[in-house]
């Protein structure tokens, strides 16, 4: 097992400047999200050479990247916002195999309709639990299609 951090964790934009700041920090692994270079944690798009420079950056550092960042608000109260996450949860899955990354993280929301962090009361229904289930069947088919594996980043 090795140790890593979230590339995030550092303020350098840029995919060279952030794992050469996790290296400098003794970590080999990280788990990285778009906003390190600049994009949105969650674009309307990723263009392949993107994600093919990311993984040959990843090499020539010397650092894995074990996960990429595609966190959306799972049991977002708007379905129309859920199906939004959704879809950009198919493009980062995507990009995550261009780059090496054999995870995808992800979190599981809020019913708070601005912040997926923040503690909400409806998130113990057993409504927000069904709109968990049928998010997390759908984003397991959009990673088993691609050969990516999932890791949750449980929300309180």
């Amino acid at each position: 097992m090795q140790v890593g951090i979230f590339a995030k964790t550092f303020p350098e934009i840029g995919a060279k400047p952030a794992l050469l700041a996790a290296k400098k920090a003794g970590y080999d692994t990280v788990q990285f999200n778009m906003a390190c270079i600049g994009m949105p944690a969650m674009p309307d798009e990723i263009p392949d050479d993107v994600a093919f420079g990311i993984a040959a950056t990843s090499r020539e550092t010397g650092v894995a990247i074990a996960a990429l960042s595609g966190t959306y608000n799972m049991i977002h109260p708007d379905v129309a916002a859920r199906a939004d996450g959704l879809r950009r949860l198919a493009i980062v899955i995507k990009a995550a195999k261009a780059m090496g990354a054999p995870m995808v993280t992800l979190c599981t929301g809020s019913r708070d309709d601005k912040d997926q962090w923040k503690h909400h009361p409806d998130n113990d229904t057993p409504e927000a639990w069904a709109d968990l289930c049928t998010e997390m069947e759908k984003a397991a088919q959009l990673a088993e299609a691609h050969d990516i594996a999932l890791g949750i980043e449980p929300e309180l």
